[in-house]
């Protein structure tokens, strides 16, 4: 590859050159890295959720609406508002790598990664009770009849009893 001097440019200058335009490029990056942070907020109001640029959770607020759910609803809510949180971040993060660097391979290695885009119906609404081994039932069900108390009498013979051959209450010597 023939290095693109410019007129009067060695290729010292021409070296040096390319190293500061990186290294703007790499500031350019960083910058939009770290504004890349995402606040999300379910669509009740009952969720708000801030991720950091990498992800990582900073912040988690709950609603006042947000204990009426329950706590399978709730959990289900707080995973759905991460979830979309981190999908904003990725691609935040993704238009600015393509922004700075243009369109190319590492673009298109960090498309691979990016999660479903909620908007376009891939995630949509969320089954609020798949979080939940045993979701909250939505109505009561009907009382069911209590057991009898008493054990109904058995069909078999009795079991035969020793008489009690000298009258006392010895029951601590002869339990028959």
């Amino acid at each position: 590859m023939d290095p693109n001097l410019r007129p009067g440019e060695d290729l010292q200058h021409y070296i040096e050159r390319q190293v500061e335009e990186q290294k703007n490029r790499a500031y350019e990056l960083q910058d939009a890295f770290a504004s890349a942070a995402a606040t999300v907020t379910s669509r009740d109001g009952s969720v708000t959720v801030s991720l950091e640029p990498n992800g990582g959770l900073r912040n988690i607020q709950l609603g006042k609406r947000a204990c009426e759910l329950g706590e399978a609803r709730l959990s289900a809510t707080i995973m759905d508002t991460v979830r979309q949180a981190q999908s904003q971040t990725a691609r935040a993060v993704a238009a600015s790598v393509e922004s700075i660097m243009g369109d190319g391979e590492v673009l298109e290695m960090m498309r691979g990664f990016l999660p479903p885009d909620p908007a376009a119906g891939q995630s949509g609404d969320v089954d609020q009770n798949k979080f939940v081994e045993n979701p909250e039932p939505e109505e009561t069900p009907p009382p069911q009849p209590k057991p009898p108390t008493t054990p109904p009498p058995s069909a078999g013979p009795q079991p035969r009893r020793r008489p009690n051959r000298d009258n006392t209450d010895d029951d601590e010597v002869n339990p028959w």
